[in-house]
């Protein structure tokens, strides 16, 4: 039964065609840096998930933002275990993506045909250091509100559009509510929805490319 159900489904949809092309295809002779990328992804969906789990409870207002975070840490069963993951995934998710890009440097696997690859995995890095500094303000603690002060006023400091940038960051000359709601929206939608598009994207053009190999002594 379950054979003519799968045999139906890949009759209509190609099952069979999209497991040779993405998961079935031949790659060179790689060693373990090679899945630093895979590496990445799965830290990005270990972020969704767990972000998903505390916005259950977290509240995006000065007033309440430290006590939920204080709520799930010490009240909420498994709480302090969610936000541990949410946590130090965020930072091992930098430092992965961040290899991962040395890794690409350094094996010139950014040239000629995998410039576009190349360019993406740019775009994710900066978008996963972003994931990082709007997500650094949410607790609402002091920490958190003056490592924000400096950060956006290090944005600030660009020439010509610094005060623009600054303007947009914070929502008003300082931090404040808006500033919060801001870095939540920005954290929880649309850095994420970024994000995956460009991974897609990514994914796409290593599928279609192919990845590079080891270079050799010639290279």
């Amino acid at each position: 039964m379950f054979q003519k159900i799968l045999a139906w489904l890949d009759e209509r949809m190609g099952l069979t065609t999209i497991y040779h092309t993405v998961l079935d295809r031949k790659v060179p002779k790689v060693n373990w840096f090679f899945t630093l990328g895979s590496a990445s992804l799965f830290l990005f969906l270990i972020q969704g998930i767990t972000g998903i789990m505390l916005t259950v409870y977290y509240v995006p207002s000065p007033d309440h933002a430290y006590d939920s975070i204080q709520y799930i840490m010490n009240e909420v069963s498994f709480g302090w275990l969610i936000r541990g993951i949410h946590h130090w995934s965020a930072s091992l998710m930098v430092l992965v993506v961040f290899l991962h890009m040395l890794r690409t440097f350094f094996y010139a696997a950014y040239k000629y045909p995998r410039e576009f690859t190349w360019v993406t995995g740019v775009l994710l890095l900066l978008l996963t250091l972003g994931m990082g500094f709007t997500g650094y303000l949410l607790p609402w603690n002091q920490k958190a509100y003056w490592a924000t002060t400096v950060g956006t006023s290090i944005a600030g400091a660009v020439p010509l559009i610094g005060p623009f940038i600054n303007q947009v960051l914070r929502g008003g000359t300082e931090l404040s509510a808006v500033t919060l709601a801001r870095f939540f929206s920005v954290h929880i939608w649309w850095l994420p929805a970024a994000i995956a598009a460009i991974i897609g994207t990514h994914l796409y053009m290593v599928i279609r490319l192919g990845i590079s190999a080891v270079p050799d002594k010639e290279d």
